[in-house]
């Protein structure tokens, strides 16, 4: 691998400011909030995952709102339809003409919270904005906002009332990422705030603009070609490993070798680590892998993905 320090590709700067704002909106998650960042920076869609009240809305809205572009939030219920996320083509009679209205998909960012509230046909109403950055109405095709981004909320212990998010669907998302309780300074951080909304403070540190410079650069980044030997030989082992039965997919091979990118260039390098691959490996690939519940008795749902795909990183050799 490479000893010598390059400087950025990436403004440090402007992706230190990002991440400032972010840590005024969640206290105590450096890691979560640096991987939000990374995700963003790779032109990915971001899943968050967690139980209510931990800010998983918080650090939605205050990605978005870092960046000086239109912003939606839809909140997702068991009623929605298709047309509520896309928009829809009405007749107006003074014209005499159809027209399209434009749903609140038509945004640069679009939080879809509670996202598994849904059901399945309007969650697929996401599929095609979210892999080919447009969406179609009646035969015609409509281009979305660059950049673009979906992130998306769900409680995973509360199934009442839910719809789980097809294998497609979550092979859309970039990352999955869990926030988890606060320790106990950031909690203490948080009290002492009071009731003044965390997000009132936020301010945009860049424009849409800057932002598609910013991920053009990061698209830069040096990968060696022993690294990309290591992510191959990662995305191999999903596919054989006896616990499970569905492995990552060319898109999620993809996926990893980008947000690596992105990764390296939050943390100021020009050039791809193997720390930086191993430390994505679960949040890009857990959400993509089925486990075999004959064959990994002891892994149990998505928890059951992440020991695999851990036990999988100690099997396969690190390039030096």
């Amino acid at each position: 691998m490479r000893d010598t320090v390059y400087s950025p590709p990436v403004p440090l700067a402007k992706l230190q400011e990002i991440e400032a704002v972010l840590g005024d909106a969640i206290r105590g998650k450096p890691e979560v909030l640096r991987l939000s960042l990374a995700c963003l920076l790779a032109r990915g869609h971001l899943l968050i995952e967690d139980v209510p009240g931990v800010g998983k809305t918080t650090l939605a809205q205050a990605l978005a709102r870092s960046v000086d572009a239109s912003f939606h939030r839809l909140q997702f219920t068991s009623d929605m339809l298709p047309s509520d996320v896309l928009g829809v083509t009405i007749y107006n009679a003074h014209s005499q003409e159809f027209e399209f209205k434009r749903g609140p998909i038509f945004a640069h960012f679009l939080l879809a919270d509670e996202i598994n509230r849904a059901t399945p046909k309007t969650q697929s109403a996401l599929l095609e904005a979210m892999n080919e950055q447009q969406v179609t109405i009646d035969g015609r095709s409509w281009p979305l906002a660059q950049p673009f981004m979906v992130i998306a909320t769900q409680n995973p212990v509360e199934h009442h009332g839910t719809y789980p998010l097809p294998e497609s669907q979550l092979d859309r998302f970039l990352m999955r990422i869990r926030i988890g309780y606060p320790d106990n300074q950031a909690e203490r951080e948080i009290l002492r705030q009071g009731v003044e909304p965390a997000l009132d403070k936020i301010r945009p540190v860049v424009s849409s603009e800057e932002l598609l410079h910013l991920q053009a650069a990061a698209a830069r980044v040096t990968v060696d070609e022993a690294l990309v030997d290591y992510i191959l030989a990662l995305v191999q082992q999903t596919r054989s490993h006896e616990a499970l039965i569905m492995g990552v997919s060319p898109r999620g091979a993809q996926a990893l070798f980008r947000v690596a990118q992105a990764l390296a260039a939050v943390e100021g390098r020009d050039y791809v680590t193997p720390d930086d691959v191993k430390r994505l490996v679960v949040p890009v690939f857990a959400h993509r892998v089925l486990v075999n519940q004959r064959t990994a008795a002891t892994a149990r749902g998505e928890g059951g993905a992440e020991k695999v795909l851990e036990e999988i990183l100690t099997s396969v050799d690190v390039p030096l």
